[in-house]
Formats: structure tokens, sequence, C-alpha cells
């Protein structure tokens, strides 16, 4: 057969074509055998990514607990709502009407709201904060409308368990983009030690991404934060915050703060304050824990380290007696609370009354100024405890002129912090030594269990001696059981107590202070058993929203002797006061008097044992007080206003008490100077009074009452506040 004569020409080009082609394809092969990269990727990390898989092994974050164990803060499951919107996917909204209409509820959300972000341009949409951080409840409530689209990312939030429980000492936490972070009390403080580091594992797998048999694993374990013990007890730190609630409702006082500390040790077992917040919520009002970074005139408890100084020295006579009522320094002249004193008492009965002069002359007559202030750094007023939480500030001592080195002595002027005085007052309590507070009692390694840090109790300094703090103590004690004493509201039944009450004047920015019956911050710090003090309280309450016939140490011992009783009684401390046998007296209800003639109701009550007093000329009874139904004890005053104009009663020897039912029968605004029973008053016997009038009586003991009508009051005066 003959040959074509192009068939060689073909033959050839087809030879050099492939040959070409073969030599291209080896220089490739070598190429990428050489380099290992094709069109800018890199084969093996490319390989790796289709052939081994990583994924991540979660950290938790440290959680804290209280003394004995319980959880306070811990990390639990969350999850992230999510709608898939891409048509593409097997699983999409279909219906964003409908399934707007069903899942806003479950998160909080206005129907249209939700609506519009499901019907937005992109491939897959959150829903923002309310879609964050739900719960594993409300994930299965969503699953359970089986909504097309919908699904979830899992991840993690801090939770608090107990709500508002000190929470200005474990603060909060929350996320931010890649992990949560401590953003007030421990959980800011000790953020480094609670964090947590996410691990990961690395395996072979098949193009579907399922291990391959007998692969290896390269492990990257995770690391979990630290757990944090407190020395919080839940117990009594409940029985705090359920007695502050009671106070916060009926008394809506502006601030309230109070610690309750082990005097042996330091340790803090429960601390608070009003306005507190909700960590899983952060409704914050104040982002200061008051109780560390509130500085603050304390008032008559500063007296407690005054009294130590000069029993330490050997200067306080407590039978060594003085003039009370007011004390001259230069051109100022410092007043008892009462503005006339007591006439001449001893000093320890100056310490039971609260003698603002009492003080002053300790300062200035018995210890000398200069030996206060050593005493003043003794106890550490100079400077912050250092206390294991955020943001504390020390107070300010003001010592420059005389005048203020005497008012610090009792409480004015100079501005503590409620941590100061909890931290000053252990050395009376523990025989002499100051210890430091803490709240951390030890750190514990999350994944080993083994404890990283143990608190040891320090001792701050030893301001006082033994033999002081024990002499202290028993005058401390006669304050609250003494009938002469401020602290009688804070006796609790079957147990000794020791303390001071104070009522500290509230700057007012106008310059001087704040007037009124409400305008000061009532407090008390006190210590019990005092046969040997386990607990030491401090607890402060500002401006309450009390009635003019109740004192400030209404809503503070309604928060003190709650607390300190339930908590001596958990503490399985037992009483050792016996319970005293007190006369009961028949108690009367009194029935209306409205429309009856005066003379049949004076003669009623009369005969049930009851003083009475008209108020006015007419014939029938208008108006009484107590009203009826209310309960009165034989000899209680009862007012009767007759019909006819109003007429001032003599108040000449009535108590407080009695001056208040009239004010309140008549809708008049009260006014009052000194304790005791009336001598003075502004409108005469016999004067026709009108609604909201000022009633303004002065009030003293019996026996001093000539002395106190010729009282002067024409020098310049430094007030100090009722305790």
């Amino acid at each position: 057969m003959r040959k074509h004569k192009h068939t060689h020409k073909g033959a050839a080009i087809c030879f050099v074509f492939f040959s070409l082609l073969f030599f291209i394809l080896f220089v490739r092969f070598v190429y990428l055998q050489a380099t290992g990269v094709v069109d800018g990727q890199v084969l093996a990390v490319e390989a790796q990514k289709r052939y081994f898989k990583k994924q991540t092994l979660e950290a938790k974050r440290g959680t804290i607990f209280d003394r004995s164990g319980e959880v306070i803060a811990e990390d639990i499951p969350s999850y992230t709502v999510v709608a898939i919107l891409d048509p593409n996917m097997p699983q999409h909204v279909t219906d964003p009407e409908e399934t707007a209409r069903k899942l806003a509820p479950l998160l909080n959300m206005n129907v249209a709201d939700v609506e519009h972000i499901l019907k937005k341009k992109a491939k897959q949409v959150e829903f923002g904060p309310n879609g964050r951080g739900i719960s594993q409840t409300v994930k299965q409530k969503i699953e359970a409308l089986q909504l097309p689209g919908i699904t979830f990312i899992r991840d993690s939030k801090r939770f608090y368990p107990n709500g508002t429980f000190a929470s200005y000492v474990v603060g909060y936490a929350q996320k931010d983009e890649k992990e949560i972070v401590g953003k007030m009390g421990i959980e800011k403080q000790f953020n480094e030690q609670l964090k947590e580091k996410d691990g990961e594992i690395t395996y072979e797998s098949d193009p579907k991404g399922f291990k391959l048999p007998y692969a290896d694993e390269q492990i990257v374990p995770p690391q979990n934060g630290k757990n944090i013990y407190l020395t919080i007890d839940k117990h009594i730190q409940t029985f705090l915050e359920d007695a502050m609630n009671a106070v916060e409702k009926q008394y809506t006082p502006k601030k309230m703060i109070a610690i309750v500390a082990d005097p042996k040790t330091g340790a803090i077992l429960a601390m608070s304050t009003r306005p507190s917040f909700d960590p899983n919520k952060r409704n914050i009002e104040n982002y200061f824990n008051d109780a560390i970074s509130y500085p603050y005139e304390p008032g008559s408890t500063m007296k407690i380290f005054t009294l130590a100084a000069a029993v330490n020295e050997g200067v306080f006579q407590p039978n060594e007696t003085y003039q009370s009522g007011s004390y001259q320094i230069g051109p100022h002249r410092v007043r008892d609370h009462n503005k006339v004193g007591w006439g001449k008492i001893t000093f320890l009965e100056g310490v039971q009354r609260s003698s603002n002069v009492a003080f002053a002359k300790i300062v200035r007559e018995k210890l000398g100024e200069d030996r206060f202030l050593q005493y003043l750094h003794r106890f550490r007023f100079n400077e912050p405890t250092g206390i294991e939480l955020p943001g504390e500030k020390a107070g300010n001592i003001l010592y420059r002129y005389p005048i203020e080195k005497v008012t610090t002595g009792f409480g004015q002027g100079t501005s503590v912090t409620p941590i100061q005085q909890i931290q000053a007052a252990t050395a009376i309590a523990n025989g002499g030594k100051m210890m430091k507070p803490y709240v951390v009692d030890r750190i514990v390694d999350g994944d080993t269990g083994k404890t990283v840090m143990k608190h040891e109790p320090v001792v701050v300094d030893t301001p006082i001696s033994k033999e002081t703090a024990e002499k202290v103590l028993d005058i401390l004690e006669t304050v609250v059981t003494s009938e002469k004493g401020t602290g009688r509201p804070y006796q609790i039944e079957g147990y000794r107590v020791a303390g001071k009450t104070g009522t500290a004047q509230i700057p007012d920015p106008e310059g001087g202070y704040l007037t009124g019956h409400q305008n000061y911050i009532f407090s008390f710090l006190g210590m019990a058993p005092r046969e040997n003090p386990r607990l030491i309280m401090y607890v402060a309450v500002q401006q309450p929203n009390i009635s003019y016939t109740e004192t400030g140490a209404a809503p503070v011992s309604m928060i003190f002797n709650s607390v300190m009783k339930n908590s001596l009684q958990y503490l399985n401390i037992e009483p050792t006061v016996k319970k005293k046998q007190v006369k009961k007296e028949k108690s009367i209800a009194l029935p209306s008097y409205i429309g009856q003639s005066v003379e049949q109701a004076t003669q009623s009550l009369k005969k049930q044992g009851l003083h009475v007093t008209v108020i006015g000329k007419g014939t029938k009874v208008r108006a009484q007080f107590p009203q009826a139904g209310e309960y009165v004890v034989a000899p209680d005053r009862v007012l009767l206003q007759t019909d006819g104009d109003a007429i001032m009663p003599d108040l000449t020897g009535w108590s407080l008490r009695d001056v208040m039912k009239l004010a309140e029968l008549l809708q008049l605004k009260p006014s009052f100077i000194g304790s005791g029973y009336v001598f003075r008053q502004n409108i005469a016997p016999g004067a026709v009074i009108k609604q909201n009038d000022y009633v303004i009586v002065e009030l003293a003991k019996p026996s001093d009452i000539d002395e106190k009508q010729q009282a002067s009051t024409e020098q310049q005066e430094i007030d100090g506040p009722v305790d």
C-alpha cells in the first residue's frame, strides 16, 4: 500500500507536540516537587486542611465559691440564636413572618424587629444581645417550635446563681470579643487567676472529616481557670441581704452599708451595700463598693478609738466628773448633741450618753493632740487596709487647726471608710491585735485541685494592750445596757453586746452640714458576745425615711440585731444571758370617741388610767389620737380635739413622743432640741394653732430644767448630731 506523502510529516508534528507536552508536565512535576506551591498555595498546607482536622477543647473560667464550697459564680453553657437565610441551604427560613411571630416572645423582642432581621439580604443573621447568651431552657423552647432555618451556636456565659448577693464583693464578668473578662470585684481583681485557656486536638481524617483508623492525635490540653474560695459565708450573707432588703423597703434610705467580720482573723463573712445590683442583669447604679470606697465623717463610732487611746495611756478615769453641755475652743464652742448637756456627770456616763464635750476634753486635756494623732496612725486611719478588692480608698485625717483635732475625737471633720473602722475595731475585740481584713480564703488549681494560695491571718499592728481591750469592751457594753446609754436599741436577747452608736452629719454642698431629722448617716459598730467576741459588725444607714417619732436607731438596729442574733445562733454560740422576766402590762384598744361629748370621753379614758389632754374649747370630740382601734397602755396620753379652733396646750413635762402625737393629730411641723421632757415651747399655751404651723420644743431632765432655761446660746457652736 502506498503511503500518503504527508504521513511522515504529520507523525513528526505529533511527536514534537507530545514531546513538548511531556517536557512541560515533567518540568511542572519537578517544580512542584521542589517548591510545593501551586498558584501561590502551599500544597502541604492545603492537604493539611483537607486531611487534618482541628477541634477546640474548651476550657472553663474558674468558679468562685463561698467559704464552705457553695457556688457564687460559675460558667454555664449558653447559646446564640442564628437564622439561615441562604435559599441554597437545605434548611433555611421559609416564612419570615411566621418565624418572627413565634420567635419574638422567646427572645423578648418585638415581632416587627425580628421580621426585619429575617428579611435582610444575607446568608446568615443573628439577633443582637437578645439572641446571645440564652439558656438551655430557652433553647429547648425554641427547638420545640421546629422553625426551619433557626439553629444555635454553643457558647458559655458567667452565671451568678444567688442574684443580688455580695454583688460588690464578687463583681461580675462578661464576654468581650473572644473571652470572658472580669469587670468588677473579685472577678476583676483576680481575672488572671480565673481566666481559662482553650486547648485543641488535631487528627488525620478522610475527605469527609472522619478520623482515620490508627491515626495519631496531637493534643494541647485546655487550662481551666483557678477556683477562688471566699471568706464570705453564704448563710450570714443571706441574713444580711434579707435584713437590708426589709429596711430598704420600709425606710427607702439613700445608702446602706454593712460588714460582718471575724475579729480573730480579719475574715469578712458578709458585706453588702444598697443600692446593689444583680450581676446577671448588671443593673448597676453605683460602680463603687461603698464599704471600701466611700470615706465619710463617721460620727460617734469614732469615739471607740479615742476611748481606747485614753484607756491605753491611763488617762481615762471613769468616775471623774466634768461639766457637760459645752466646751470652748478658741472662737468655737463644742456642744453636746442635746445642746444643753446633762449637768455635771462622770466621764463614764459621758461615754454612755455619747457626749461630745467628754471626748473633746479627753483629746485636748487628757491625751494631748499629738499623742492622739499617734493613735490615729496606730489604728491605720491614715492608709487603706489593702483588702483584696479593687477601688479601695483611704480616709482623710483633718488635723490642721485646734478645732479639727478635737472634732476628730468624736468623728467630725476627719473621714474614714467602713472597712477602716472594721480593721481598727478588731483590736478592741481581739485582745489588742489588729487584723487585716481579707475576702479570699484560698485559690485552688482548677485542673489538679491543688491549693496554690492559702491566706493566713495577718496582724497589722497592736495599737493597744490586751488589758486595754478588755476595759474598753466593758465600757462599750454599758453603752448598750445602761439606762443612760445610746446603744439600748441594740440589746440582743441571750447575748452580751458591746458597741457604739454613731450619727454622722452630712456636708452640705453649699457649706456647713445638712439639717433635718433624717439628714444623717446613722450607724452602729458592735461586737458579740462580749465575753469572747466572735463577730464584729458595722451598719450604716444614710438618710432613711423615718418619722418624727423614730430615731435613726430604728433602721440600723433592724439590720444589726437580726443579722447578729441569727449569725450567732448559726455559729452555735450558746446564749449566756438569761431571759429577763418582764412584767406584762395590759393593753387597751381605744374605741372611737368622735361625736361624743368631751366630758363623757374624758371620764371614760380616765377610768382606764389614761392621761387626757383636750385641745380646743368646744363641747364635742372632732378627732382623737391615737385613733380608734389602736392599742395604748396606761398611763399613756390620749389627745382629744374639739370642734372650733385648735388651742395650744401647755406642753411642760411632756415627752417627745407625746409632742409627736400632737403634731400628727394637728398636722404641725415639729422640731426639738435636747432630750428628756419639755421645758420650753415656741407657741404659748392658749394660742390658736393652724395646720402646718411649726412647733419647736426644748427638752431636758426634770432636775436640770431650771439650769437649762438660763443656758446661753449666743456663742458660736459646733453641734454634734443626736446619737
